[in-house]
Parts: structure tokens; C-alpha cells; sequence
């Protein structure tokens, strides 16, 4: 009988059975796919952004909905404990834009080798393609774990790692959703997050391929502003994408689900106020007068967007610039600060980086990340309902979860309070 057993292979299973070894309890990590560690290997575009190296109280601010929740786990292990533990393994790291940690060998399989390596030499057991039927309890406690193969795996401690519905192809599948349902836990509604968006008509796809730097797209739901963020997108075939609108997609997904009226407004020009730039429209219209309004507008836009507005505001991009009037340029001015994107859906799973939503907090104990209802039960990553902005946040979740459950897993196989 293995003191603990982990279902799911990923960051946070791989963790939770390293720190479990590390407690002296025998570990074994029960992972559906052929190999462990799939969507890590895939993870910040193949990079790995493993963690940020913002402070308690900015980091929290980029989680949610419950981020207090994590403070015992950042306690055990946080953002310099993480730097520390792969510099161990061998994985070296350099700090990039926005705080972001990335291994100095910019390979995420590289840092899912080290992991993997690790987790033998500490004597973890892992066995893949043992995929989890069911978890077994009786008299109020979990006894074994029932594989798709009918075989039983017993133990003494079980920890639930097996991640979100994000990417499906990896093994994250939403599978840890059902397991908890089944004992009796509480899930909360999940949907795809940090995820692009659908939009209504074919300006987008006019659009497509075209990045924005430096901009801010106001929120709009229901006639009323929302929210904003500030920063890189992109337009698509079937809509808008990129950091800041990911970001956004994971704070309004549920109205986005819930069929709201959603707008997202992309203020081309945030520097400038209405005034300041029609300041800059009539003087550049008054010194470039015999230059057409087609050509004059590549001082003001990118290229790609020029022919796109002209059309959405019905203007000649033949017309001579001192023949632009006043409603012209006022025309031009509103949708340089308000151009309207009216949001119709979210991408599905296949495309979202995480999960929001999840196994309901109210029966989970932060302290111990044990559940309430099973004494011998413990969750880590994913599957918890926590969510993070893109940063390097979600990992250091994962793996902050993943060495508490793991520890604590440890303690309760061998007896201990």
C-alpha cells in the first residue's frame, strides 16, 4: 500500500509526490497520458514562464476569485522558493519584462525533464496511462483509487491534482471535476479563461493578423463600463486576442457565457484626450492639405486599419486633406476612441491557456488545502477554483498547492495531526 496516491501528472502532481517523498512518505502519481508533464511542455509558448517575482499583496492582485485562500500556501512556498527549487534540480532562471520568470534554457521541456528527473531520484513512483475510473471511500474516508483497468490502487492519504479543462489534448480534461462530484463536493461553473473572444461581424477578420501596441480597451456590459486594461492585442479570423484581451476574458467570462451584452472598446489613442486629439487632427489636415486623407492617415493608424475605417466611416481616402470638414474629423476622432467590438462568445477550452472555476473553496481548508469532507483527501492546482492572470501566476499556483498538499499529505499517511 503506497502511503500517497496522486491522481494527475502535472505541475502540481509532480510537486505534490516530490514534496510528499521529501516528507518520507512512499508517493505514487497515477497520470492517464503516456507521459506526465503535457501541458507544462507546451507552456508561455514552449518557454515556461514559471513564476513572477511581484510581491504578496501585487501577486494576490492578479488572482482570484478567493486569493486570500492562497496565503498559506505562498507562506510555505512562493515566488523565491520556486527560483530556488529549480536552481537545485538544475534549471537556472532570468527575470524578464513584468517581473516574469523564465529558465535561462527558454525550454519548457527542459524544465519538464528536471521535474521528472527529480521526482525518480526522490522515489516517486509514476505510472502513466492509469487513468481514474473512480475514488473510493468508505466510512468517511477515501480507500483506494479505481482505475479504468478495474485494478485498485489503496493508500493511506490521496491528493486530487488532475488539473483543469484547458487544453484537452494534454489529459486536462475536466476529469477532477467529476471524481469530486462524485464524493460529494461542490464544483463551481467552470469556463475557459484567458482565452480570445468571438465578435460580431467581419471587421476583425478584416483585420486579421493585426497587433496593437499600447492601447486600452474599455469594458462595456450592459450600456455600462466595466472594466479596462491596458496594453498588447490582436485582431482574428473569428475575433479579438492577445495579452490584454485574454486578461479581460478571465474577469468577464461568465457574463460573456451568460449571453450579457458585452462590448469591448478599443481606444486607439489613450495618451490623448478628446480635445488633444482633435488638436493634433486639425493641425496635421491643416499642414498637410494637398495630401490625400488615404495617405495622411499612416500618421495616425496602422496601415492595415486605414482601409478598414475609411469604410466603417464612409470617407473617400482620395479626398484631399484641407477638404476634410469638421464632422469628418470628428467622425475619425470617435472612432480612433471608441472603436466598438460587440463580443458573441468565448473560444472554446481547446484554445484557453486556464480554468476558472472549480472544486468550491468553502470546502476546502487553506491551511492544509484538505477537503472537509474526507480527512484523508487533498487538492492542488487546477482543479481548485483559482485562477490567475498570464505572468507566471498559474504555475507558482501549481506548484504552492502542489507542496502543501504534498507535505500534508505526507503527515496525515504517517499519523501525524
Amino acid at each position: 500500500m503506497q502511503d500517497v496516491v496522486i491522481i494527475g501528472g502535472g505541475p502540481a502532481g509532480l510537486m505534490a509526490g516530490i514534496f510528499a517523498a521529501r516528507g518520507g512518505a512512499r508517493a505514487v502519481v497515477l497520470e492517464k497520458m503516456r507521459e506526465p508533464l503535457r501541458k507544462l511542455r507546451i507552456t508561455g509558448k514552449g518557454r515556461c514562464n514559471l513564476t513572477n517575482t511581484a510581491d504578496l499583496r501585487a501577486f494576490l492582485s492578479e488572482v482570484g476569485p478567493r486569493p486570500g485562500f492562497l496565503k498559506p500556501a505562498f507562506h510555505r512556498f512562493f515566488n523565491d522558493d520556486t527560483v530556488a527549487f529549480f536552481r537545485e534540480i538544475g534549471v537556472k532562471t532570468v527575470v524578464e519584462r513584468g517581473g516574469r520568470v523564465f529558465p535561462e534554457s527558454d525550454s519548457a521541456v527542459h524544465v519538464a525533464e528536471r521535474l521528472l528527473a527529480q521526482a525518480e531520484a526522490c522515489g516517486v513512483e509514476i505510472r502513466c496511462g492509469s487513468r481514474t475510473r473512480r475514488i473510493l471511500a468508505e466510512g468517511g474516508r477515501i480507500t483506494g483509487v479505481e482505475l479504468s483497468s478495474g485494478e485498485v490502487v489503496p493508500g493511506k492519504a490521496f491528493i486530487l491534482a488532475a488539473g483543469g479543462a484547458s487544453y484537452p489534448a494534454t489529459g486536462s480534461s475536466g476529469d477532477g471535476y467529476a471524481l469530486a462530484r462524485a464524493l460529494g463536493h461542490r464544483v463551481t461553473p467552470v469556463l475557459p479563461a484567458l482565452v480570445p473572444v468571438e465578435t460580431e461581424g467581419e471587421t476583425a477578420g478584416r483585420l486579421q493578423g493585426l497587433s496593437l501596441v499600447n492601447v486600452r480597451v474599455n469594458v462595456w456590459i450592459e450600456g455600462r463600463k466595466a472594466g479596462e486594461e491596458f496594453g498588447e492585442m490582436l485582431f482574428t479570423h473569428f475575433g479579438l486576442s492577445g495579452p490584454v484581451i485574454l486578461t479581460l476574458s478571465r474577469r468577464f467570462n461568465g457574463e460573456i457565457q451568460a449571453g450579457r451584452d458585452v462590448v469591448f472598446s478599443i481606444d486607439l489613442k489613450p495618451a490623448l484626450d478628446d480635445r488633444k486629439l482633435d488638436l493634433r487632427l486639425r493641425r496635421d489636415l491643416d499642414e498637410n492639405g494637398r495630401m490625400k486623407l488615404a495617405n495622411l492617415s499612416r500618421q495616425w493608424l496602422p496601415a492595415k486599419l486605414i482601409p478598414e475605417f475609411l469604410r466603417l466611416l464612409e470617407l473617400d481616402g482620395d479626398t484631399w486633406a484641407n477638404q476634410v470638414g469638421a464632422e469628418q474629423r470628428r467622425k475619425l476622432r470617435l472612432l480612433m476612441k471608441d472603436f466598438r467590438f460587440r463580443v458573441t462568445g468565448l473560444r472554446p477550452f481547446s484554445e484557453a491557456i486556464i480554468t476558472s472555476g472549480g472544486i468550491d473553496l468553502e470546502e476546502v481548508q487553506a491551511r492544509t488545502l484538505g477537503s472537509r469532507l474526507y480527512p484523508n483527501l487533498f487538492f492542488a492546482g487546477e482543479v481548485l477554483d483559482l485562477d490567475a492572470n498570464t505572468g507566471g501566476y498559474n504555475l507558482q499556483i501549481a506548484f504552492s498547492t502542489g507542496v502543501l498538499a504534498g507535505e500534508q499529505a505526507a503527515a496525515a499517511a504517517q499519523g501525524a495531526p
